[in-house]
């Protein structure tokens, strides 16, 4: 908490930053009955704006001000309930918003949990937890075990742990059915868990859990030790099945016996279960889950438990970079190349860059993580600003898995599987192993068409085909999020012969199914994984074998671990082959190497099988023959060459409007300002040209240093409020820009 500041004067003016797309802080006053002399930087506070109320936060307090006091509002109350902004993270989200140009206001609302946005105050309880009940009749879980399995695993993570949230073990893939019967069998019962500051006990570590580490491991995790008590980046280059995990691991090991806390960001929520169920075998210690899954009530309870202490991990997707932990001493950042740490829209943060800025104010070690690292991490390692740390051998005596590629025009396709794949997957399972099917295409088919005239069932408000989704009865815009029902006739000819064009993975699901009817066949995307809890369910079903045949889009790509996953098939890659963003080649191989990474990760020997109508291009040969390390150390001197990112800099300015003209002549008039140090590229149509009935123009403006673009960046905003075109469109500015296509 911020000190009180000395106040004198009888006079008391705050600062507010308000959630408003407006780039400045607002002066109140502040009436003598709130306890003017008390007023914290940092508090939430609730002031007039317009003909609304909204919660603020105080960024400055002064007894003086510019304009004339008479005109002033007052601020009408102060939200007392002991949640204020640390001086730290005031300061670590204020330079987010000075870093990415982004309106203050707006960066402390989304760093805010939502129920902490507004004006009715929520009621705070403090969480529940489940504990087993003391005597335990050693027969029961037996006995439990025989009828329901998944309760039986259910009440010995209970039991192991004495303290499990009702988050963690829906997370887990548990559900609400298996609690309530465990509780009427007297099994079990929950109680309020005290917010007591986590401190470190010896019985807090399972070591029968842990594992011998290899030379390369154990080199990082010494290194680790060395530098715990300084801020240093280390990036651990692993091929999958490595044993990162492990890594990281021991190294939260030595934090946790510290008693401070670790924060761990995963780029997508699917990864939450695995990373939650390696953890909790590990350390039985208070875990906190941040992610889109979780209520706002959840959500919040993770907040406080952080700022209090009493959380000893933090697992979480992008937006838990901002939780307020009390003793932070180490932050991980799993699959750090992933895209998903890039917010796409409103406040354009990379949680990756600004997890690297967090570090580095706190003086803590970071850890970045991957088999594929982005290339601006990667050059930061060769040039030495990261510690770099490879780990080149899998664990065990797991091997590396075998790439192939199939020329899909030199042979017969059904249901887009050529004759060579589906024999493999037929000789997989015929050995009793699981194979797993890439398509990162959701839904049913990418478009319907009439076989008599040709005619496409378009969005109008994107000018793209609608999504096919055979199972809910709809047509729906994966850009704009509109949905109509399937029409039974051609709207332009009346033939009711109108068909799927393309293959999504709903429709595979339904082939594969057909082709091999003898195996169980799931899909797991995001439409099959909307529920509560069923990523995890399917996840823990695939685990136990339930499915041979895995159906599935990029969610399946990174971080999982399928022991008897021994095929991978890759249906597309040519895509991103011919793609105009530069950076289309670098995604395209991570994903493949992901997605291989799936192949093989026990001791069974795995092959991976990619189909495309290129097979000799010199991308795929290189990265298939030579290595991810080596298709990136060639990129990246291309790119140095081009003078592209990582060795300049950019910034994408996005410009949008009911008419194609008013976005192009404002991009346009941006370009006539002089800027020193600077180039543009545009402005032209966005990849996607219209999108929910806006027009969309790109502008980007690139520097050879961060310093150049910056000042530029500030030019173009302060010359913007003075543009002709400004008050015609919606504009916004997008630093270290990751996909063009947006």
């Amino acid at each position: 908490m911020a000190a009180f500041l000395p106040v004198t004067s009888t006079d008391i003016y705050v600062q507010v930053a308000i959630p408003v797309p407006i780039r400045q802080l607002f002066t109140y006053k502040v009436p003598a009955k709130l306890a003017a002399k008390t007023m914290q930087l940092g508090e939430r506070v609730i002031v007039p704006f317009g003909s609304r109320q909204v919660v603020g936060i105080v960024l400055s307090i002064d007894e003086s001000t510019e304009y004339a006091p008479a005109k002033l509002k007052s601020i009408l109350s102060r939200v007392n309930d002991n949640f204020s902004f640390s001086p730290k993270l005031l300061h670590f989200i204020q330079r987010c918003s000075d870093y990415y140009h982004h309106p203050i206001g707006d960066v402390f609302q989304q760093a805010l949990p939502v129920l902490l946005r507004q004006i009715k105050q929520p009621d705070i309880e403090l969480p529940q937890v489940w504990l087993v009940k003391e005597p335990l009749d050693e027969t029961q879980p037996s006995m439990i075990a025989k009828r329901s399995p998944k309760q039986a695993e259910l009440l010995s993570f209970i039991k192991q742990h004495q303290g499990m949230t009702w988050s963690e073990l829906l997370t887990l893939g548990f559900n609400k059915a298996q609690l309530t019967a465990l509780e009427k069998k007297h099994l079990i019962h929950s109680e309020t868990r005290a917010a007591t500051l986590f401190k470190w006990q010896e019985q807090a570590l399972q070591k029968e859990n842990r594992l011998e580490l290899s030379a390369e491991q154990a080199i990082i995790v010494a290194t680790m030790k060395e530098m715990q008590a300084q801020f240093s980046c280390h990036l651990v280059d692993g091929i999958t099945g490595s044993g990162k995990t492990e890594v990281y691991l021991q190294a939260i090991e030595q934090v946790l016996a510290k008693s401070q806390q670790v924060l761990v960001l995963v780029p997508e929520i699917g990864l939450t279960p695995q990373t939650l169920s390696r953890f909790e075998q590990r350390f039985n210690v208070p875990i906190s889950l941040h992610h889109s899954g979780l209520n706002d009530k959840e959500r919040l309870q993770t907040w406080l438990a952080a700022q209090r202490g009493s959380a000893a991990i933090v697992i979480g997707t992008r937006s838990a970079i901002f939780t307020p932990l009390h003793d932070l001493g180490l932050i991980i950042v799993d699959e750090e190349h992933d895209a998903s740490f890039k917010q796409q829209d409103s406040f354009r943060y990379h949680a990756r860059d600004i997890a690297i800025l967090r570090a580095r104010q706190l003086n803590i070690p970071i850890i970045l993580g991957s088999a594929t690292p982005s290339f601006e991490s990667l050059q930061n390692a060769l040039t030495g600003k990261y510690h770099y740390h490879q780990l080149r051998k899998r664990a065990g005596n797991a091997s590396t898995a075998k790439i192939s590629l199939i020329d899909v025009a030199q042979q017969q396709m059904e249901h887009g599987l050529s004759g060579t794949l589906k024999q493999a997957i037929k000789n997989t399972l015929a050995r009793g192993e699981q194979a797993l099917i890439f398509l990162n295409r959701r839904g049913y088919a990418p478009a319907i068409n009439c076989q008599e005239c040709h005619w496409v069932a378009d969005c109008q408000r994107c000018n793209k085909p609608y999504t096919l989704h055979q199972g809910q009865g709809l047509l729906i815009c994966h850009h704009c999020g509109s949905q109509k029902r399937i029409p039974a006739q051609c709207p332009s000819c009346g033939s009711v012969r109108i068909k799927p064009l393309g293959q999504g993975t709903e429709q595979l699901e339904e082939k594969i199914s057909a082709l091999f009817p003898d195996y169980s066949t799931v899909r797991i995307d995001r439409d099959s994984t909307r529920k509560k809890g069923a990523l995890a369910k399917l996840l823990t079903e695939v685990a136990n074998k339930e499915h041979q045949l895995l159906i599935g889009t990029q969610m399946l790509a990174k971080g999982h671990h399928f022991p008897d996953v021994t095929l991978v098939a890759v249906l597309d890659v040519d895509g991103a082959l011919f793609s105009y963003d530069f950076r289309a080649a670098e995604h395209m191989a991570q994903l493949l190497v992901q997605v291989s990474g799936r192949a093989g990760r026990a001791s069974k020997p795995g092959k991976v099988m990619v189909q495309s109508n290129f097979p000799d291009h010199p991308l795929l040969q290189d990265l298939i023959h030579n290595g991810y390390q080596h298709f990136a150390k060639q990129a990246l001197i291309e790119r140095q060459q081009a003078l592209l990112p990582p060795f300049s800099f950019q910034a994408l300015f996005r410009a949008d409007a009911n008419y194609p003209s008013y976005p192009e002549k404002f991009l346009r008039t941006m370009t006539e300002i002089p800027l020193e140090g600077c180039q543009f590229a545009g402005p032209v149509p966005a990849a996607m040209e219209k999108k929910a009935g806006k027009f969309r123009f790109h502008l980007i403006l690139q520097a050879k240093s961060r310093k150049q673009l910056h000042q530029a960046v500030f030019k173009l905003i302060y010359h913007s409020a003075t543009n002709e075109w400004q008050s015609k469109v919606r504009w916004s500015i997008d630093i270290d820009p990751v996909d063009l296509s947006w």
